[in-house]
């Protein structure tokens, strides 16, 4: 798992949303239907890469409504209840950050 995350932040990094969204979703899609909290915050991960995917294609309503299913997902509390926890928070950190910078710069 901690070489798909690399990889994952690699390719936002690089914009490449979308590669982006496929490292994760090889996790995600063997697990998708346990809809524990684990198989939830990857989801909320994959849905990050793909509003920023969404916001790259000028598509900015989307986008946004996308990011919000990524914090609907994504939250402290469950993250806290999966295995590789600090891993997850790292990138859940990661990706706040580049959401944030994002918005500061008053493109999202």
């Amino acid at each position: 798992m901690m070489k798909e995350i690399e990889e994952f932040k690699q390719l936002v990094n690089e914009k490449l949303y979308y590669d982006a969204h496929e490292t994760l979703e090889e996790l995600w899609f063997p697990i998708r239907k346990m809809k524990n909290n684990y198989c939830l915050v990857l989801k909320g991960f994959i849905n990050a890469a793909v509003s920023l995917e969404l916001y790259k294609r000028n598509k900015i309503t989307q986008s946004k409504k996308i990011y919000l299913v990524y914090l609907k997902y994504v939250t402290d509390k469950r993250i806290n209840c999966c295995d590789h926890k600090e891993e997850l928070k790292k990138l859940k950190v990661f990706i706040d950050i580049y959401f944030k910078t994002l918005e500061n710069s008053h493109k999202l």
